[in-house]
């Protein structure tokens, strides 16, 4: 198939948002004015095309991220062209490509929202009107600095009671970014909301229509215009900051081009110097027009970025270009597993051109993959191509070794791109078959399922025998168990829900392993030297090399590592994995004949369990960040309650007839609290949480976990 679009109008975006914001309406909308829709799906009424599955559906809410592809002419009558024919010959020419990922707003799927974010160039973040910044919010906003991830704010459902445009702004240049700047002020609120004032043109606009298509040209409100001017003097001083020659013109008081203040706008958007704030309703219909214009024009085509950064084993550090022309380098960002066609690996294509039938090499396993079919996403539904380019997003049929995070890579030109690094599961239940046969269906489908999910884990407890899965949330492991019933057929027994503790160790120690048998024949020699350091909360496990003049030959290094690894993952405490530590091998010895592999994995096992007994080991739990929304008189129940689940008040706001209390609390002490909060405010109270940190537990309640 011929490529239609250089790579200069293609933009890969990704919408985030906190749940309920709105965020899978816009793209619903988006797809409707693209032309990718004919009939905009509701979530409300379990008809968005974005929300396939039949638990988002039947949740109204998005579980996995889903990708489309759709094109957009900007709107040029904004810059005078009524004329037709001149439209239609604009049009040709300025067509852009826009690959969409919709992603999910709840926390518990919250590794959608990162690994999309990872393989994106801009992002749209999406704001409830009437509640502002929210905790995923923030969450989603780390993870698009962590990317360096350009993006636009559009506050949304401006039509609601209670909506609040200049606090929401307020908020979003006070919890997430000084950089945030209005580019957009909204004519009226409420049931008054009639449409928007561009900042840039000084046009304002009025949506009508019965699906808000029409989109009017309309006379600035005379009470606006003092307004209009002084956000605009903002927006224009904000913009010349950014370059040196617009600031003198700025400074000595010259009328600045139209144009000149664009591409500056658009060089600081790509950036992150400059973060535009626009406004609207999805659900009806009012700003996603102007919201494509800024996808169009602000957020950056893949070759506005700096080349993506890699490793090769020959020659170190690597780079790529967006072009087509550059070997290929592409990165799996998801697994799904499809009944009709099989195993769907999405990957983004970072440069070169990726054919039908070719070969790649998956440089994270060196194994190589045969491609057998391209397909480009529209949500559930696919369309077949022959060949991918440089910036797109697709998908390729059946491959056999690649995981979520593996570079795909010319095999001539091997290149390993930045993996991704996901959080651990916080919740953990027991699930068990109803019947042999399930029994036997049960395993591959939750190898299928962890496949697809790498914050799902399985694991089996050999004590007794039972089968583990873990995730980041209640919610998480209710749809994992709903899929195995619906997807897979399999019917299973659910035990309660189980915290996912973690132990560390307190201090500095050093610990010695030595294993040597002797039984006949060749022997057993093992021998290692190592030193354990607590490591700050979230930081993992770190492995230092620090053997000088052979004491341990290279090829038993990694041998010691897996045994220290091992160790780390049976605890000492109370059975629970070791983490935030980090230990360094600095000496040991070795036998010519009876040294093995084997013998260094006992030794590194023995090290570690030597010398994290004497630095001390505790039990640490994760805590929930979690947002309280209640009426004003039910304000003092619940903050005692708060209180009683060992929690702490970090801020309590009030909104428009109701509080917003924020706090910290360990995940142990909600489970259940949904019901507990319903029953407290008669019905009328709503919260919402998300992972924090690890923290170290009381001794009391420590003692009593490791006895149990």
């Amino acid at each position: 198939m011929p490529k239609q679009y250089s790579i200069e109008r293609v933009r890969d975006i990704g919408i985030i948002a906190h749940i309920d914001a709105g965020k899978t309406t816009v793209t619903e909308r988006i797809l409707f004015y693209t032309g990718i829709s004919h009939k905009m799906g509701e979530v409300h009424e379990g008809k968005a095309i974005m929300d396939w599955m039949e638990q988002e559906r039947e949740r109204g809410i998005t579980i996995t991220s889903a990708a489309t592809t759709c094109f957009w002419t900007p709107s040029y009558y904004r810059v005078g062209v009524t004329d037709t024919d001149k439209l239609d010959s604009i049009k040709d020419k300025h067509e852009h490509q826009i690959n969409i990922i919709d992603t999910p707003g709840h926390i518990d799927f919250t590794v959608e929202v990162k690994r999309s974010l990872r393989i994106l160039d801009g992002a749209v973040a999406v704001f409830d009107g009437v509640a502002g910044v929210e905790p995923q919010s923030e969450t989603n906003w780390r993870y698009a600095d962590e990317y360096k991830v350009p993006r636009i704010c559009f506050i949304n459902k401006m039509d609601r009671a209670g909506a609040n445009f200049k606090r929401s702004f307020e908020l979003i240049k006070e919890r997430l970014s000084s950089n945030a700047v209005l580019i957009q002020l909204p004519i009226g609120a409420e049931e008054n909301f009639k449409g928007v004032i561009d900042l840039l043109t000084q046009e304002a606009f009025k949506f009508e229509g019965e699906n808000g298509e029409e989109m009017k040209k309309i006379e600035i409100p005379s009470n606006m215009k003092e307004e209009v001017e002084k956000a605009r003097k903002e927006l224009i001083e904000k913009i010349a900051e950014n370059d040196e020659k617009l600031f003198e013109k700025y400074l000595d008081g010259k009328e600045i081009p139209f144009n000149e203040l664009k591409d500056i706008l658009r060089k600081a958007v790509i950036d992150i110097e400059i973060i535009p704030v626009m406004t609207g309703s999805a659900l009806k219909n009012k700003g996603v027009q102007l919201l494509l214009d800024a996808i169009v024009d602000y957020l950056p085509a893949p070759t506005d970025l700096p080349p993506v950064k890699g490793f090769n084993f020959d020659h170190g550090e690597e780079e790529r270009r967006s072009e087509d022309k550059e070997p290929v380098a592409a990165l799996a960002f998801k697994l799904a597993s499809d009944p009709y066609i099989g195993n769907l690996t999405y990957f983004r294509l970072y440069s070169g051109v990726v054919k039908k039938g070719s070969y790649l090499l998956n440089t994270t396993e060196n194994k190589q993959e045969r491609i057998s079919r391209i397909l480009r996403m529209h949500a559930n539904h696919r369309e077949e191509i022959d060949e991918m380019h440089a910036g797109d997003l697709g998908a390729i049929v059946g491959l056999k070794s690649t995981t979520t995070g593996d570079t795909l890579a010319d095999p001539d030109h091997p290149i390993i791109l930045e993996n991704i690094v996901f959080p651990d599961p916080v919740i953990s239940i027991r699930v068990e078959p109803k019947t042999k046969i399930d029994q036997e269906k049960m395993g591959v489908s939750l190898r299928k399922l962890g496949d697809e999910d790498p914050t799902f884990q399985v694991s089996v407890d050999h004590d007794t025998n039972e089968v583990i899965i873990a995730g980041m949330g209640e919610l998480h492991l209710n749809v994992i168990v709903d899929r195995l019933r619906r997807e897979f057929g399999v019917e299973v027994e659910v035990g309660r829900p189980q915290v996912t503790y973690r132990e560390t160790i307190k201090s500095e120690a050093v610990g010695e392993g030595k294993y040597i048998r002797q039984s006949g024949g060749r022997g057993q020699y093992g021998h290692a030297l190592i030193k354990v350091e607590p490591l700050e909360r979230g930081t993992g496990f770190e492995f230092i090399n620090a053997i000088k003049s052979g004491a341990i030959p290279h090829e038993f290094i990694s041998p010691v590592e897996k045994g220290i690894k091992e160790a780390m993952s049976k605890g000492l405490y109370a059975g629970y994995p070791i983490t935030d530590c980090k230990v360094t091998l600095y000496d040991g010895s070795f036998h010519e004949v009876d040294s093995s592999d084997n013998a260094f994995k006992i030794a590194g096992s023995m090290a570690f369990q030597d010398a994290a007994k004497k630095a001390g080991v505790t039990l640490i739990e994760p805590i929930m960040k979690v947002q309280v929304i209640i009426p004003d008189e039910f304000l003092g129940d619940v903050t005692g309650s708060i209180n009683a689940k060992r929690g702490q008040i970090k801020s309590m706001e009030g909104r428009e007839r109701v509080k917003v209390v924020e706090a910290l609390i360990p995940l142990a002490e909600l489970f259940g609290y949904s019901t507990e909060l319903r029953s407290a405010t008669q019905g009328r109270g709503t919260f919402n949480m998300e992972f924090s940190y690890y923290a170290i537990i009381p001794d009391n309640i420590a003692k009593e976990l490791a006895g149990e």
